[in-house]
């Protein structure tokens, strides 16, 4: 199609929304659109110069707050909305530009709608986090199954029998935000906060693809009576070329985080393990285990003879016990302080096992590369991620049963060998890999549909 139309998609700040909403205006282009990434003015810097160098993508920073999510009365949310539409009053003044045709908003500066609304563009929800987490948030509210007793299984009508809602499933460590802020993720069955963020929306898009949560998708679309594309897993192009090569994210990524490791280092220690016998270790770069669970782990992947990759991300980690940790571990262990190759750990075939917080990236470039996950899901959506992996995919464990209570070493222990040993598990992974062999999955058709959708529409 000839290049008559453009998009505007609007990221909230930090990377697990960034990343995502990148690889989303970079497919738009690929489909003949101009589009313009709307962006916090403190994370411009992390946009790569080869994205804002495409000639079909513009690149427009706001201001706007740079703590947790305010509400739409805060002084700095604001100021992000007089920048938006002072830039958009200028965007639509320009007679011969393309028309615009809708607004992919992120949920987490859902306020940012109401701006587009009065240059009337309609606003497209975008869900960074997976269709199951929001699925089952919306299931156990309105199915009222925040009262499941011990040993019960509550199903939720129109989810997956898989999907039933346990006791566990609802547990929750106290919800403290690192910068101190208030608010935080919604209780299990209350209102899911995203319900009336998504409200005047004309559809709803979601980093996923119906190979992975088929389920998931129908029944946000059969609840929420508006149309619902999984148009990803958002991930680079690179990913997707091969499935069986090595994945340079120097080469993909724009990072600034100081690192200990270089990834010739990384490639030469993995290269010096047998294959699936290393158990990567990583949790988000906002949040993790607490001081205690963090010497816990310490323990137990000393204790559990099995080769590891431990990223210690960020001072909020603390403690001096890694130091000692190298030289009782020796050769066994690398421990990366700062960022880490991710997406190349991940691609080397040593890589047996990921032991993660569940966040919905990590947990998608995991599983397109064929590993298994043993799940420490911290908050939010990462609680729903570990059941969709854990009961729906099968291809990972919880490392404890009960995560409201502090994981122990036995635990941790116990998880890492049964994960590291269960060859149908592998294979079951395997399998789900092999479908993403011949590149980017079938969200294709997703969004071959989003596009007739909004071209018939509007």
């Amino acid at each position: 199609m000839s290049v008559t139309a453009e998009i505007f998609v609007v990221t909230g700040p930090g990377q697990g929304h960034l990343q995502p909403c990148m690889e989303f205006c970079l497919l738009l282009t690929r489909r003949g659109y101009f589009t313009t990434l709307v962006i916090p003015s403190r994370v411009y810097s992390a946009v790569p110069s080869s994205f804002a160098s495409n000639p079909l993508v513009t690149v427009a920073q706001i201001g706007g707050s740079s703590g947790p999510p305010m509400r739409d009365s805060d002084p700095l949310n604001q100021h992000a909305c007089q920048d938006l539409s002072a830039y958009l009053e200028d965007r639509m003044a320009g007679s011969e530009l393309p028309r615009v045709l809708c607004a992919v908003v992120d949920l987490k500066v859902w306020w940012t709608k109401e701006v587009f609304w009065k240059f009337n563009v309609p606003v497209i929800s975008f869900f960074t986090f997976s269709a199951c987490a929001a699925a089952m948030d919306l299931g156990v509210w309105r199915a009222q199954a925040s009262d499941v007793r011990p040993g019960e299984a509550r199903l939720l009508p129109g989810l997956p029998e898989a999907m039933a809602v346990t006791c566990p499933d609802l547990k929750r460590k106290p919800f403290r935000h690192p910068q101190g802020g208030k608010g935080g993720p919604t209780k299990p069955g209350d209102r899911p906060s995203w319900v009336p963020e998504v409200e005047g929306s004309i559809g709803l898009m979601f980093n996923t693809c119906a190979d992975l949560e088929r389920s998931f998708i129908d029944y946000m679309g059969d609840q929420m009576k508006m149309p619902v594309w999984g148009g990803g897993p958002l991930l680079p192009e690179q990913y997707w070329k091969t499935s069986d090569s090595l994945i340079s994210d120097r080469e993909i990524r724009q990072h600034r985080r100081e690192s200990n490791c270089r990834e010739d280092k990384v490639i030469q220690w993995l290269d010096r393990k047998l294959r699936h016998s290393v158990l990567y270790v990583a949790f988000g770069s906002e949040m993790g285990p607490n001081e205690e669970e963090l010497a816990q782990l310490a323990s137990a992947l000393e204790e559990s003879r099995r080769s590891f990759i431990w990223v210690i991300g960020s001072t909020k980690y603390g403690g001096d016990f890694s130091d000692d940790m190298e030289s009782r571990v020796g050769d066994r262990g690398l421990i990366i302080r700062g960022w880490a190759p991710q997406l190349l750990i991940l691609s080397h075939p040593s890589t047996g096992g990921f032991l993660s917080h569940c966040g919905w990236n990590s947990t998608a470039e995991a599983i397109g590369r064929g590993v298994p996950l043993l799940l420490w899901p911290i908050l939010g959506d990462q609680h729903y991620n570990a059941k969709l992996v854990v009961s729906h995919l099968k291809v990972g464990y919880r490392v404890a049963e009960d995560m409201s209570q502090v994981v122990k070493k036995d635990e941790i222990v116990q998880g890492i060998e049964r994960l590291m040993c269960d060859e149908e598990m592998h294979e079951r992974a395997a399998s789900i890999k092999a479908k993403f062999g011949h590149g980017f999955p079938a969200s294709l058709s997703a969004l071959d549909a989003f596009r007739d959708f909004i071209n018939q529409r509007l």
